[in-house]
């Protein structure tokens, strides 16, 4: 039986959206990071660079894929980690560095970001730039955080970011040693590398 011109069209536009909320509604997933993470903060001071190192921390974002497992979208990022869990395995620099970071009345490190563009790289690689808030030692600035992120076979994520900045842009003054005579650098590097599952 042939179908009027116009249910057939009426059809092929339902089915058409049916299609489209499949890949992408269907394909939007919370994922979020389950233990595999590093967050690292490298500087340098007069006698030589230096890294503080931790694999404390917390990441949530919302992931579009499609059909072939290819990132399409991502909103709802957000990531921290406890200031106090950075550690360059000497007590008396981590102890200025706290001091640095005003851990007593900013004990978290955040970011977080709704607005963010996907371009692919390749079938497994993709770039997200994100726009959001970085929040450091209590104070909170618009920041842009690009990441490079890798859909494995399973369907997990490969997160890795990293950012310069200055520490007087967060009002924190750069830390110093032996009475002065050692002054850590203005600008440090943060970077995150994580795995992050469904």
């Amino acid at each position: 039986m042939k179908l009027p011109a116009n249910l057939l069209k009426q059809l092929l536009l339902l089915l058409g959206i049916g299609f489209l909320f499949s890949t992408n509604v269907f394909g939007q997933l919370k994922y979020a990071s389950k233990g595999n993470l590093s967050v690292v903060v490298s500087g340098t001071s007069t006698l030589h660079d230096w890294d503080m190192k931790s694999s404390v921390g917390s990441f949530e974002g919302l992931f579009t894929l499609n059909a072939a497992g290819a990132i399409t979208a991502v909103s709802g990022v957000s990531f921290s980690t406890v200031a106090e869990s950075l550690k360059s395995g000497k007590g008396s620099m981590d102890k200025n560095a706290y001091k640095a970071l005003k851990t007593d009345k900013a004990p978290t490190i955040n970011f977080s970001a709704n607005n963010c563009s996907v371009t692919a790289i390749d079938a497994h690689h993709f770039l997200v730039k994100s726009n959001g808030k970085l929040t450091l030692a209590g104070k909170t600035l618009d920041t842009e955080m690009h990441a490079t992120c890798k859909v494995n076979a399973d369907k997990s994520i490969n997160i890795m970011a990293s950012k310069k900045i200055s520490m007087k842009d967060y009002a924190m003054e750069p830390p110093s040693f032996m009475m002065g005579t050692i002054k850590t650098g203005n600008e440090v590097i943060l970077k995150f590398d994580f795995n992050i599952n469904k």
